[in-house]
């Protein structure tokens, strides 16, 4: 897997290996995050020794945009920035993670930890833009063609719908774009909340539009 900077998407995202069965064990995958959970998905800390023996680790961090989950995969790359606002968020995350890149997921909060510094410094006005290698495996093709056009959509910028739909050769997919990035796996690091009607209102955005008006407001302070 090649490094992408600033925020830049690395090929395609490769596909999961070995997704035969793999319904199955991420299904046990994640009845054993139950297990350990108890009640909710409180999960116990894990020894570096068995982190390091995963293929996915994953931190759940605060924010003041929401409660963000974040998943290192296989090779190091950022494989999920996803907005989480309850547990049942989280579990479906985890859940996609289990069934679509490897069953082996585990709380590995040293494993994210330089993401999650870089997502701290952006939040606070220090950093304009992320340096870390992004695999778009939970992403579908299209998903996967429209989120790599975010690339050229630099901090305070803002873009349309149709635009990139236009951009696509598909000038009449607007609502397949927005669906697209509605879906995005990695906010945020790829930033769709710079994607906003033809008229400049704000639509959707998978954290909320309040998350989006406070990324726009970040990145347009006058």
């Amino acid at each position: 897997m090649a490094r992408a900077r600033r925020g830049a998407v690395v090929g395609g995202g490769a596909e999961a290996a070995g997704t035969s069965g793999a319904a199955g064990e991420a299904e046990m995958a994640v009845e054993r995050l139950r297990a350990a959970a108890g009640t909710g998905l409180r999960r116990p800390a894990l020894p570096a020794s068995v982190d390091a023996g995963a293929d996915v680790g994953f931190s759940v961090q605060e924010t003041v945009v929401g409660r963000v989950l974040l998943a290192d995969g296989p090779g190091g790359s950022l494989v999920a920035s996803t907005f989480v606002p309850d547990d049942a968020a989280v579990e479906r995350v985890l859940r996609r993670l289990a069934e679509r890149v490897s069953p082996r997921v585990v709380e590995a909060p040293a494993r994210t930890a330089p993401v999650v510094d870089q997502l701290e410094q952006y939040l606070a006005g220090e950093r304009q833009d992320f340096d870390v290698a992004v695999d778009l495996v939970l992403a579908t093709p299209f998903q996967r063609a429209v989120l790599e056009r975010l690339a050229g959509v630099g901090y305070g910028a803002r873009t349309t719908y149709g635009a990139l739909a236009r951009d696509l050769g598909r000038a009449s997919a607007s609502r397949a774009v927005g669906a697209a990035l509605g879906a995005n796996p990695v906010c945020v690091v790829l930033p769709c909340h710079r994607v906003v009607a033809s008229s400049g209102a704000l639509t959707g955005y998978a954290g909320g539009l309040d998350a989006k008006r406070r990324l726009l407001a970040l990145e347009d302070p006058g």
